[in-house]
């Protein structure tokens, strides 16, 4: 890691599930630790994301919406059709940790970096 670079978040898978009545979807859980300072690359989710912050303070913000600041027991979704812009650690101090559960394609990549033009 370069000096100067913002700290990456830690992402574990925690349950994927196959959801036989909804036929080519799964549910994918995982969970977020954000270190402190810590930035997300833009991207998008091919699918329904629900997240839940269980620890500390993140920002959000969706293309063409506003940023918004969630705490502890908070809650935030984002659609398939998204790009998520803006996904960092409000404190530069305190780690965050969150959870998402990610309703998705079968065997599709739940995370899609989307190339930002220079």
């Amino acid at each position: 890691q370069h000096a100067g670079a913002a700290p990456e978040a830690v992402v574990k898978k925690l349950m994927p599930h196959d959801l036989p009545d909804i036929p080519g979807k799964e549910v994918l859980v995982i969970s977020v630790d954000y270190p402190p300072g810590a930035v997300d690359p833009v991207h998008r989710h091919d699918a329904h994301a629900f997240v839940y912050v269980l620890e500390g303070s993140i920002v959000m913000g969706l293309k063409g919406g506003k940023e918004v600041t969630l705490t502890e027991g908070q809650t935030f979704y984002e659609g398939p059709d998204d790009i998520h812009t803006v996904g960092r650690n409000a404190s530069s101090t305190k780690p965050a940790r969150f959870i998402v559960t990610l309703v998705k394609p079968k065997n599709a990549e739940f995370f899609i970096p989307v190339p930002q033009g220079r």
